[in-house]
């Protein structure tokens, strides 16, 4: 199993863990996990990091990390080609890959199905203007989109919004890395170029029904954030 997929089981394992639980509980010590999971602590600080991002867990330095009260509210969520638009842009999509797979453990667990439930797994070059902005990797689960892979959508949002599924909130963590050789070519960038990692778990009301991983060229792309007190 990858880096990022272990990072992704421990992440969704956590969650269902404390899911419930009253707001100053105790998390899993990372010691824990490591030795649960058999893996580096690195990969275990990214799956609480990305729960703490989301609100999940917070740390309390000198004392360890907690279950966190919730603070999360029903906001619009945009989607690539909504943004472009915002943005004065001509948004347009190569698709890479559009197929059916059955879900990993990692996956069911995050779109909160059963293991090897058919999922659809979306690969997109999005361009902006004529030039490459980023790359996304969407996951979905195939019973609330069906007939998704025979007639692939301009903007997914849109036709996820005509089957009742806009999504309302989302779970997103940004981390800026370095561009791997296939990102670098497809988003034409110097390997090891700045990109800006996005992870997302969109819902509809509480239903999750997408997960994806967008790599922006960190050249073209800023995060714009509207927060309230």
């Amino acid at each position: 199993m990858s880096r990022s997929l272990k990072h992704v089981t421990i992440r969704e394992y956590v969650r269902d863990l404390v899911a419930g639980s009253a707001p100053g509980t105790a998390a899993p010590s990372e010691r824990d996990l490591v030795d649960r999971f058999g893996v580096a602590r690195m990969t275990v600080r990214q799956a609480l990091d990305a729960l703490v991002g989301e609100g999940v867990l917070e740390r309390v330095p000198g004392r360890g990390t907690f279950v966190a009260a919730p603070r999360r509210t029903a906001t619009g969520v945009l989607g690539f080609s909504e943004e472009m638009t915002r943005r004065g842009m001509v948004a347009e999509t190569r698709t890479l890959v559009a197929e059916r797979i059955p879900a990993g453990d990692g996956l069911a667990a995050a779109l909160q199905v059963g293991v090897g439930a058919p999922l659809v797994r979306w690969r997109r070059l999005r361009m902006a203007d004529g030039r490459p902005v980023c790359l996304s990797e969407t996951y979905l689960v195939e019973r609330r989109v069906p007939g998704l892979v025979e007639s692939l959508p301009g903007s997914l949002y849109d036709d996820l919004g005509a089957r009742g599924l806009r999504p309302t909130w989302s779970e997103d963590v940004l981390a800026a890395c370095a561009a791997d050789e296939e990102e670098a070519a497809l988003l034409e960038v110097p390997g090891g170029a700045p990109v800006l990692r996005h992870d997302r778990r969109a819902c509809a009301e509480e239903v999750v029904f997408e997960v994806s991983r967008t790599v922006y060229r960190g050249d073209h792309h800023a995060v714009s954030l509207l927060l309230r007190g």
